[in-house]
This record gives structure tokens, sequence and C-alpha cells, in this order.
């Protein structure tokens, strides 16, 4: 289990363990680009300027949908290594209910070992590309809180 403040949702807890076992830099790659070949693709319609996330180098999209209580990503990046980030966060936040999704820190990122891999920009595109998967998940909360 994680040793993050809160506990990591089980399937993001399970892709932390997979990097945590990679002690190669090299490896870690590897394993962000088996993710973003992993990636289902993303509809052009969707890649609008409300689904772009700022402070990323390369061009990042991120959409959510609430589906029976639950929010579902979709997401692409014209970079590899940024896809494969997008697309391990989808697979590690989907599915979740949006209270699940905001009670995950960015702190989990250390212990993938990934951190010390990425480039400065990499690692704030990160942050950022979580940062808006938050703020789609509190969207959909305040709006259930509402109804």
């Amino acid at each position: 289990m994680s040793s993050t403040a809160h506990p990591l949702p089980p399937t993001l807890d399970k892709i932390v363990q997979r990097f945590k076992r990679r002690t190669d830099p090299k490896q870690r790659y590897q394993q962000l680009l088996w993710y973003a070949n992993r990636l289902d693709p993303m509809a052009d319609q969707d890649k609008t300027p409300e689904n772009k996330v700022h402070g990323c180098v390369s061009q990042v999209f991120i959409t959510a949908d609430l589906v029976d209580g639950k929010v579902i990503y979709h997401g692409d990046s014209d970079a590899q290594l940024v896809k494969g980030l997008v697309a391990l966060l989808i697979e590690g936040l989907n599915e979740l209910t949006p209270e699940e999704i905001l009670a995950v820190t960015p702190d989990f990122i250390e212990e993938t070992g990934l951190r010390v891999s990425l480039t400065p920009s990499r690692a704030n595109g990160f942050y950022n590309i979580f940062q808006m998967m938050k703020k789609k998940a509190l969207g959909f909360q305040l709006a259930s809180q509402q109804a």
C-alpha cells in the first residue's frame, strides 16, 4: 500500500507499485511508453480550448464524463512520454467518484520514481494534467451538490 497521506485508489496504487519495481530510469520510460500505446484514441472534436491543459509544453487534452456517479476520462498528447503520463493518470483515476479523485494528492508521483526521471517541464506538465483532472471532478461534485 502507498505511504501517501491518504491511501491511493487500488488501480492507482497498483500503477505506483509497478513503477517502484523499475529501478532503471530507462525502464520507467519504457513503462510510460507502454501506457501511451494503450491509451484509447481521442476524438478530434474533443481537442478544444476548454479541454486543453495549460502549462504543458506539449499539446495535452483531457475530457471527463460522469457515468453512474463515476468519472470517465479521455485524453491525448502530441508527445509520447506525456501521453504516457496522461494514460497513467487516466488508468489510475478512471471510474472513481469525484470525491475519491479529489482525495488523491499528487505526492504519489514521488513514489513512482518518475519525478527524478522527468525534466522539470514534464514534471510540471504532469502536475497540470493532474490538476485539470481534479478540476473536472470538482465540477461534477459541485453540480451534484446543486442538483
